[in-house]
């Protein structure tokens, strides 16, 4: 697997992870766990608005932020279509992107190769973040991890491991 496509299939589980997050969110009663709902809202804020930048900063656009959260964070549901629509967008910047453009250096002095890394590897530490506050009351979180993801999106490659024999 080359480096685009690994990347491609890195972000699809991005999009994946953040969309069962915000549905386990979008479960938990605001009003019986209000401050942890809104410490794990202003996580994936945090979280969208680096992802936002980085965005930015591939295509050599102003990107408006002057920090790395908004001023107000936004209403649940908004902030969950702009999660949706951003990973959106990182999908299609991997349909349009070369793997010669991956190793170019852009702002910040890093490839875009780098900075795509840096945006699933950032967004997996804060969606543990929320995991965390999640397991402290007693709420399940999701099952936030690569394999599961490949195992659901792809059922076919469990049913060829369980075929082969152990050893193999």
């Amino acid at each position: 697997m080359n480096a685009l496509a690994l990347l491609r299939s890195l972000f699809a589980y991005q999009a994946w992870a953040n969309d069962e997050l915000l549905e386990k969110l979008a479960s938990l009663d605001p009003h019986v766990h209000g401050k942890e709902r809104q410490a794990v809202i202003g996580l994936i804020d945090h979280s969208h608005v680096v992802s936002r930048i980085f965005s930015a900063h591939l295509v050599d656009a102003s990107h408006g932020y002057s920090a790395d959260t908004t001023e107000d964070t936004p209403a649940f549901d908004e902030l969950r279509a702009a999660v949706a629509a951003t990973d959106r967008w990182y999908l299609d910047y991997l349909e349009t992107v070369s793997s010669r453009q991956l190793s170019e250096p852009v702002a910040a002095l890093m490839s875009r190769q780098e900075m795509l890394t840096h945006v699933v590897l950032h967004g997996g530490y804060h969606r543990g973040e929320a995991g965390r506050i999640l397991a402290q009351i007693s709420v399940m979180p999701p099952w936030d991890t690569f394999a599961v993801h490949l195992h659901r999106a792809e059922p076919s490659r469990r049913l060829q491991m369980s075929r082969e024999p152990l050893g193999a």
